[in-house]
């Protein structure tokens, strides 16, 4: 069995391969986020993933699948009851959520909790609706500049999201309400997966946009991870993107925020020329964010090529003793109706040089992602966790 000096998982948020057994339950009837974006555009420019057997496990009907991949490729479905970014990302790293987050897609946030946010921060607040966040700064951002209220919105995501110009509102007192916001959801009738701060500027429609200075206050994992254990074991354990929000910081040594997806892979491939021995896990939000949220085929589909771009530095980069991983956290089909995240099985793409290469059978969870990790350094996955390593498959 081969051991790695360090270990790269790269989330390629919301990159899902097609609807899971269950997916009806969660409204998802015949999703497939890869596969329909790949048919509405006929081809993709993606050698690199190509190459390491993405058409191999997820094949398309006007691109050929690699005829010896360099990666090893297998379907992951998802143990956990939810398909939103924390639920998916937890279970990577061993921990399976069995009651899943509150939504309030379709009232809005409750007057209790709206009332006891206007008290404490202060502001009055207006929006209290599931609205796209470019739509609703469209719609109320002249609004809250002019009389100083705050825009609180949600999703079909477990989310409480509070909008605030950057000149106007500021940044630190957005924070602070979203810091106040995070502390009242922790109600059990509340409880929301995550609180967003999303600054944005602009003064009138037309000219709004929302910056790079988002910040997620996200709930604790309900447990220890694979991260917690590399860490006590004294790994590196390097978070890009939003894994620091992801997991409250809980196990992580280093952080770098990204302001793209591309931002992302070029924070990657910088990381990737350093010494470090552990671990650098990495979400690229943009897929999701910015397409899949919009509904956006296409701008998804360019993403994607973006990201293979990028994915061929990276490989160049790699050193004999490196593993790579390319995943999802779940399907965000921009086919499909509304604008949910999707409950979708994703990729599993491992390469290493000197790998054979080839299919690997399909698992039950994502855990095998943080159980393989810490196999490969030979620590003990914390208890209660879940997860078996094939560590041993790749050869």
């Amino acid at each position: 069995m081969r051991n790695y000096n360090r270990v790269f998982v790269i989330v390629l948020d919301s990159l899902g391969i097609g609807a899971m057994p269950d997916s009806g339950k969660f409204g998802d009837v015949g999703v497939d986020t890869f596969g329909h974006i790949a048919k509405r555009m006929g081809t993709l420019e993606i050698p690199h993933l190509k190459s390491l057997g993405m058409l191999n496990l997820h094949p398309t009907e006007n691109m050929e699948a690699e005829a010896c991949p360099k990666g090893y490729y297998m379907r992951l479905g998802e143990a956990s009851n939810g398909k939103d970014t924390m639920t998916g990302h937890w279970e990577m790293m061993g921990i399976k959520t069995e009651s899943p987050f509150r939504t309030f897609t379709d009232t809005g946030f409750p007057p209790e909790l709206i009332a006891e946010l206007e008290k404490r921060c202060g502001k009055r607040i207006i929006g209290n609706k599931s609205a796209s966040g470019t739509e609703i700064l469209e719609e109320l951002a002249e609004e809250e500049i002019r009389t100083g209220a705050m825009i609180v919105y949600t999703s079909a995501d477990s989310v409480l999201q509070i909008c605030g110009n950057e000149e106007t509102f500021g940044l630190e007192h957005l924070y602070r309400c979203c810091e106040i916001a995070r502390e009242i959801t922790m109600k059990d009738e509340w409880r929301v997966g995550r609180v967003i701060a999303r600054p944005y500027v602009g003064k009138k429609k037309g000219e709004f946009k929302r910056t790079s200075n988002r910040h997620d206050y996200a709930l604790k994992p309900s447990g220890p991870t694979a991260l917690n254990a590399l860490k006590d074991a004294g790994m590196d354990v390097i978070g890009v993107g939003k894994i620091n929000d992801i997991f409250c910081g809980e196990g992580i040594t280093e952080s770098y925020h990204s302001d793209s997806s591309v931002h992302g892979m070029e924070q990657t491939i910088d990381i990737c020329k350093k010494e470090f021995h552990g671990l650098c896990f990495v979400n690229l939000v943009d897929f999701d964010a910015l397409w899949g949220h919009r509904r956006d085929p296409e701008g998804y589909a360019k993403e994607i090529e973006k990201f293979d771009k990028n994915l061929g530095v990276l490989l160049e980069e790699l050193r004999e003793d490196d593993l790579l991983i390319l995943t999802a956290d779940h399907g965000n089909d921009p086919t499909y109706t509304g604008t949910d995240h999707t409950r979708e099985y994703v990729p599993f793409l491992a390469y290493a040089k000197g790998l054979k290469g080839g299919a690997l059978a399909p698992k039950d969870t994502f855990a095998v992602i943080g159980a393989t990790i810490a196999d490969n350094f030979e620590i003990d996955m914390p208890e209660g966790t879940i997860g078996t390593s094939i560590l041993d498959k790749l050869v």
